[in-house]
C-alpha cells in the first residue's frame, strides 16, 4: 500500500481556534499526523500541515481526499484566511535531519547578510530546514536549522561571509551535544567586565600608560603573559591597600552580564570566571554575582602597601585551561560540557580545551582559534549561542519579578 502525503498550509489574521478548527475537521478523515509547523509574524499567521494516508486504487482515496479538500477549504473561507495544498509520497517528502545551528548576531540584520549566509549554505549542498528569531533587541538573531552539511567546511565558509556581512555567525552540531552544556567559564577583564583592573590599578600609581603598553602586547600574544603581569605588578609597588576598595567601585561589568550569569543559574548551569587579574577585585565579582567557581592571581601585600609581587602560582594562559578542568571536576562534568569565553591570547588554550570555545570581542588571533566568535558589545548575547531567545529571558525575569536591564 502506498503511504501519501497532503501538505495544507492556512495564511491569514492570526486569531484563537485556527489549530482546533483545522483538526476538528481533519479528524473525521482517515489520516495521521506527519509534521506541523507554525509562525506568526507582526499578526500574521502561516500553519504548515502534513497528513499521511493511504493511497492506492482500491482506497477509495480520490472520493475521500476531494472531501477533505472541500472541507479544509471551507475552514479557510469561514476564518478569512487562504490555503494551498498540495500532494506527494512520504518517500519524497521526508525531511533531512538538522544536524547543525547556524546563529546569526547583528546589531541590524540587512537583507544582504541574510542573503549571502543563505547561498553559502546552499553552495556547500546543505538545506536550511527551519528558520526562528531568537532575539530582537538590543541585537537581532536568528536560527537556522541546517541539514547535510560538514561543520568544519561550512564553520569557514559562514566565517568568511560574516567578516564581508559585518554580522556574527556560530555553527554548532544541535541535539544533545549542544544542549548539554552546564558549566560556563569566564575571562574577567575586557569579559565580563570593561577594560583592566591592572589598569585602573596603574591609573592610581601613575603609571597607566606604560602598563596599558604592556598589557596590549600581551594580549595580542606578543608577550609571555607571566612576563608581562610581573612586570606590570612590580610598577604597583608602594600602593597602599585602600586602593583595592576604590578600584572595585569603578569596575564596571560588561551590559548583558548580569542577565548572561542571571540566566545560567536559573537553568542550573554552573557558573565561574578565571582571570589574570586579582582576587583582591574578582572576590568581590563572585560575592556580587553569585558565581560558583573562581581563579585569579593574588598580589601581594605588607605592612598595608603593595609589595610589587605575585604570591603563589601565576594564572596564565595553561593556567586558565587547567582551572576550568579543576571546575569541570568540581561540578562532576566531562570538558565537553563546558563553554570557555574570552578575548585575549592568554585565553587560547582554555577556549581550545571547552567543548565550544567563544571569542567576546576578542583579538584577531582568538576569534580565529575560537569556536565562533560574538562582535556585539552584549555579553548576554551568548544566550542565543546556547539557543535561549530573549522572550524566554524576559518572561522569567517577569515572573521574579527582575527587571530586565543591559
Amino acid at each position: 500500500m502506498d503511504q501519501r502525503t497532503l501538505l495544507i498550509t492556512l495564511t491569514g489574521p492570526d486569531r484563537p481556534g485556527v489549530t482546533s478548527r483545522l483538526f476538528s475537521v481533519l479528524s473525521h478523515f482517515p489520516v495521521t499526523v506527519a509534521d506541523i509547523e507554525q509562525v506568526v509574524i507582526r499578526g500574521r499567521l502561516t500553519l504548515g500541515v502534513l497528513v499521511a494516508y493511504a493511497g492506492g486504487p482500491s482506497t477509495g482515496t480520490g472520493t475521500t481526499l476531494g472531501a477533505m479538500w472541500t472541507a479544509v477549504e471551507r475552514v479557510a473561507e469561514d476564518l478569512g484566511m487562504e490555503v494551498e495544498l498540495s500532494t506527494g509520497s512520504q518517500a519524497k517528502e521526508q525531511r533531512r535531519r538538522g544536524r547543525l545551528s547556524v546563529s546569526v548576531l547583528g546589531a541590524t540584520l540587512q537583507p544582504a547578510a541574510i542573503a549571502g549566509i543563505a547561498g553559502r549554505i546552499a553552495a556547500a549542498g546543505a538545506n536550511i530546514d527551519r528558520i526562528e528569531r531568537l532575539a530582537q533587541w538590543p541585537v537581532t538573531c536568528i536560527e537556522l536549522s541546517v541539514s547535510g552539511a560538514d561543520p568544519d567546511a561550512l564553520r569557514v565558509e559562514l566565517a568568511a561571509e560574516a567578516a564581508a556581512q559585518e554580522v556574527d555567525v556560530a555553527v554548532q552540531r544541535t541535539g544533545l551535544s549542544r544542549r548539554a552544556k552546564r558549566l560556563i567559564v569566564m575571562d574577567v577583564d575586557s569579559t565580563l567586565i570593561q577594560g583592566e583592573v591592572i589598569e585602573l590599578l596603574a591609573a592610581h600609581a601613575g603609571c597607566l600608560e606604560e602598563v596599558a603598553r604592556v598589557t596590549e602586547e600581551a594580549m595580542r600574544g606578543e608577550l609571555d603573559f607571566a612576563e608581562s603581569l610581573r612586570r606590570r605588578v612590580a610598577l604597583l609597588e608602594g600602593l597602599p591597600a585602600e586602593v583595592f576598595e576604590q578600584v572595585r567601585k569603578e569596575v564596571v561589568l560588561t551590559p548583558g552580564a548580569r542577565t548572561l550569569v542571571r540566566t545560567l543559574k536559573r537553568l542550573d548551569y554552573r557558573f565561574a570566571i578565571v582571570s589574570g587579574g586579582f582576587t583582591q577585585i574578582t572576590d568581590g565579582l563572585v560575592e556580587e554575582l553569585g558565581i560558583d567557581y573562581s581563579a585569579a592571581n593574588v598580589l601581594e601585600v605588607a605592612d598595608g602597601h603593595l609589595t610589587g609581587r605575585v604570591v603563589g602560582e601565576i594564572v596564565d594562559r595553561p593556567g586558565k585551561a587547567r582551572a576550568l578542568e579543576r571546575f569541570a571536576r568540581e561540578a562532576n562534568l566531562p570538558i565537553s560540557q563546558t563553554v570557555a569565553i574570552g578575548d585575549g591570547a592568554n585565553d587560547l588554550d582554555m577556549i581550545a580545551a571547552a567543548g565550544l570555545g567563544i571569542a567576546f570581542n576578542a583579538k584577531p588571533v582568538v576569534r580565529q582559534a575560537a569556536d565562533t566568535a560574538v562582535n556585539t558589545p552584549y555579553l548576554d548575547s551568548i544566550l542565543y549561542l546556547l539557543g535561549i531567545s530573549r522572550d524566554e529571558v524576559e518572561a522569567a525575569d517577569a515572573e521574579d519579578g527582575v527587571l530586565t536591564a543591559l
